[in-house]
């Protein structure tokens, strides 16, 4: 009777024992669980924050150049009346569309007297409001071949329009050298028929392109 007793108390001692493993084991689970759950919480939040932040920094950003756009809208007035500029904002960025005849005799890559305020006007804008922003500039022309002015191609022509641009801005307005990129694009983006001397016209031009403060290089077109 004893010994039965005694058997009993063991079996009974041995399922508290492995019961009491197993409450343990589930305990540390659920611990580990825990601890684990957290993390991913910690993490989300910081994810959220982060991306909470790079919103913002986009909304400035376009606030920027939306601020640069109305302050051009006053400074270029005249011109923009006068249908000589134009101010746009597109998935490049704000883009600021001269027409060649403005800063250029025909052929030439000179920039007039006449044109130079108008680009100091500009340059300030470029140094106050958008002082962070890489700025590019483009030269295009319409598809008459060279013939009389010396170039090789119209390549070259819109190149060296680009490039004049781009240095009285460096040289004479003191716009940061390190900000730009410089490109032609010759007569292969125009923005109107080359049918008619309206069209090339307004295929003949330089554009200044405030690109987003974190972008470095302006988009294909």
């Amino acid at each position: 009777m004893k010994n039965k007793i005694y058997k009993i108390t063991n079996l009974l001692l041995i399922v508290l024992f492995l019961s009491g493993c197993q409450t343990l084991e589930k305990s540390r689970k659920y611990d580990f669980l825990e601890q684990e759950n957290k993390k991913l919480k910690e993490a989300f939040e910081q994810l959220e924050k982060a991306k909470n932040v790079e919103l913002n920094e986009k909304e400035k950003e376009l606030l920027d150049l939306e601020i640069a756009k109305q302050e051009l809208t006053s400074s270029l007035k005249k011109e923009l009346d006068d249908f000589q500029a134009k101010l746009k904002m597109t998935e490049r960025g704000l883009v600021i569309t001269f027409l060649a005849e403005i800063f250029f005799d025909s052929g030439k890559d000179v920039i007039k007297e006449s044109s130079k305020p108008i680009l100091k006007r500009v340059a300030l804008i470029l140094n106050d409001s958008v002082k962070n922003s890489y700025l590019a500039v483009e030269g295009y022309t319409d598809n008459d071949p060279i013939k009389y002015s010396g170039w090789r191609s119209n390549w070259e022509l819109s190149s060296a329009r680009a490039l004049a641009v781009l240095h009285y801005l460096i040289d004479d307005c003191q716009v940061s050298p390190d900000r730009f990129s410089v490109i032609g694009y010759s007569e292969f983006h125009p923005v109107a028929s080359n049918d008619t001397f309206e069209g090339k016209k307004q295929n003949r031009r330089v554009e200044i392109v405030i690109l987003p403060s974190k972008v470095k290089k302006v988009k294909g077109q």
